[in-house]
């Protein structure tokens, strides 16, 4: 047994310690450029570094944000450059092992709720960059938290065994059978974008399937359904004018649809302050996502037959509406151009998962105010109006009308997003 146990850590050992990074290597320590500095604060933007390293009312990057997951609380770091709290005594080379290996300066494993699982796939020119621009913050002294995390996760051999079953370093390959252009947006939504750390399932220890890559998954501890970029029934976008995709990046909205909930957050933050090219380069990637191409000829109905909502849930969905909805959405559910979707037709309010709606009509919310759309219409809160009852009735209406053919929603379904959020 003694062979088998030293055989098996010598093997997670050699599998976390894969294309490791030479940290004592000799590099040129010249200043950073303007430019360099520059390039490093737009690729920030890109990878939105500053909404998890920032706490709220706290200084930029300076970290002690929770970042809650089903295996209790990650603390983000302090990026500024302060030599005994943040990263001031980093390297280049620390910095670029972090991006790649997912190891601290100490040499300690990193927790993936740092998506180190996408940003592997940026370039050592990028991260210099981001080195660059980050050296150049105000630095903050302000102590790292530390984790908050059950047993067994907090331990490092635990991580190790972890890395060692779904972590795999290695830098962005460009595909040679696409377009410069593709490549670019492959770059970006795969590696600093990091796409996949919500719009993918994760397993029971967190990790991504990457068979399921972009194809939708619950945010874990936000309730929110980030859905799948690669069907037509929830957010595929191979149908779409590039020009609409680039607009919902750019501006939360778009012809074809709005943004809201954690993606509202992405806009505001993040691709809005995008150049034209990458947004162009993104919308490229998102139509040619392969099964998004596949299932563009799919009727958009549903699998399974609807069952009949019982008549009194119907007619009490119908009346809410009428009182709470109607004065926005219209009577057909049609919508006002340019201030309030439409329900009719609307693929958000007839895809299977319906935490989103749900979360919707609790707490309302509104599209990131951008330059394209700097007064965003919104929606209020209904959650001090409408018992989880009401919640179901209505929305169950809002999926079964003006030819929506969706499964109703459940009461036991609001109930457990509303008590989620309890306090």
């Amino acid at each position: 047994m003694s062979i088998v146990a030293t055989g098996t850590a010598a093997l997670v050992w050699a599998l976390n310690m894969r294309d490791e990074v030479d940290v004592k290597a000799l590099m040129a320590a010249a200043a950073p450029s303007d430019s360099l500095i520059a390039r490093g604060a737009y690729l920030a933007r890109a990878g939105n570094c500053m909404a998890c390293h920032t706490a709220r009312g706290g200084e930029r990057y300076a970290g002690g944000r929770a970042i809650n997951t089903p295996f209790g609380s990650v603390f983000t770091s302090n990026l500024t450059p302060d030599d005994k709290t943040g990263i001031g005594t980093w390297s280049s080379a620390y910095f670029w092992r972090a991006l790649h290996n997912g190891r601290s300066k100490s040499g300690r494993l990193l927790y993936p709720a740092f998506p180190y699982i996408n940003y592997t796939q940026l370039t050592r020119e990028d991260s210099d960059a981001l080195f660059a621009y980050l050296g150049s913050l105000p630095a903050v002294a302000q102590p790292n938290r530390p984790h908050a995390l059950r047993f067994p996760y907090q331990s490092q051999a635990a991580l190790a065994v972890w890395r060692a079953l779904y972590f795999r370093p290695g830098v962005y390959q460009p595909d040679t059978s696409r377009s410069a252009e593709w490549n670019r947006g492959a770059y970006l939504a795969k590696g600093l974008g990091h796409c996949s750390a919500c719009h993918t399932t994760r397993n029971a220890l967190g990790a991504s399937s990457q068979e399921m890559d972009l194809a939708g998954g619950l945010i874990p501890m936000q309730n929110w359904y980030a859905p799948s970029l690669i069907s037509p029934h929830e957010a595929g976008v191979g149908e779409w004018d590039r020009a609409h995709i680039v607009s919902l990046l750019k501006n939360g909205v778009s012809p074809r649809a709005s943004v809201t909930g954690p993606m509202a957050q992405v806009v505001l933050s993040s691709t809005q302050y995008l150049s034209n090219e990458d947004l162009d380069a993104m919308a490229q990637f998102l139509k040619e996502l392969p099964n998004a191409r596949q299932e563009s000829d799919l009727p958009a109905t549903p699998a399974t037959p609807v069952k009949a909502v019982p008549s009194n849930t119907a007619t009490r969905g119908a009346k809410l509406y009428e009182q709470h909805c109607e004065q926005c959405h219209g009577n057909a559910g049609q919508g006002v151009a340019n201030a309030y979707p439409a329900l009719a037709g609307n693929r958000a309010v007839t895809m299977k998962p319906t935490a989103n709606l749900v979360q919707m009509v609790l707490n309302g919310g509104y599209a990131p105010a951008t330059e394209g759309n700097p007064r965003p219409f919104g929606m209020p809160p209904f959650v001090l109006v409408l018992g989880d009852s009401d919640v179901a009735a209505v929305l169950t209406h809002i999926r079964t009308s003006w030819g929506n053919q969706a499964s109703a929603v459940t009461p036991l379904e609001v109930s457990r997003i509303h008590a989620s959020q309890a306090p």
